[in-house]
């Protein structure tokens, strides 16, 4: 993998996540932190039942409701966000705007890293997966991410609940940049 394609899936994947957080921020003005209130595992159904649809949608060919999958990828990282922020707070303490923010950037970066690492090791396969097999991976992370969950969010040799969201965050960025360049082709 060459520096220009570094830089180039840098680049895409700071646009994408730039969408979602703009998404982000402005749902919570709308709602505030009401999600604060989800716990863990009700956090993880919301991205399965995100997860889900797309699958529907790519099985069936169409939607009767007027969204594409886009949202629904957008969500996925949006939640799962959120999932990694609630697992730094306690239940009851509260987090202001600037804080939300700064937490929201902070597990952008971490994630990132994580995906820069990743992908020089595995040298940019997921610019030949399709965009159906990232949604089955990211299925497929849910489903490990329900089992640790099961288990108290014990493991005895695999990665805990915060890498499970973040191989969902990278996914779903992976198909939204994906789903973009199909778009501009």
């Amino acid at each position: 993998m060459t520096e220009t394609q570094l830089e180039k899936t840098k680049t895409q994947y700071l646009e994408q996540v730039e969408r979602c957080k703009n998404i982000f921020v402005k749902k919570n003005h709308d709602y505030g932190t009401a999600w604060r209130i989800l716990r863990g595992t009700s956090l993880t159904d919301q991205i399965f039942i995100k997860a889900q649809r797309i699958r529907s949608i790519e099985e069936a060919g169409s939607s009767k409701v007027n969204e594409g999958i886009d949202s629904e990828f957008i969500g996925i990282v949006n939640y799962a966000i959120i999932a990694l922020i609630n697992l730094e707070l306690n239940s009851d303490e509260e987090i202001s705007n600037a804080e939300l923010v700064d937490a929201y950037n902070k597990h952008v970066n971490d994630t990132l890293n994580l995906m820069l690492n990743k992908n020089h090791d595995y040298g940019e396969a997921w610019r030949e997966m399709r965009v159906s097999s990232l949604t089955d991976l990211i299925l497929m992370k849910i489903l490990r991410t329900r089992q640790i969950e099961d288990n108290d969010g014990q493991t005895l040799i695999s990665e805990g609940l915060d890498a499970n969201y973040q191989d969902m965050i990278n996914y779903a960025i992976f198909a939204l940049i994906r789903l973009n360049e199909s778009e501009q082709a």
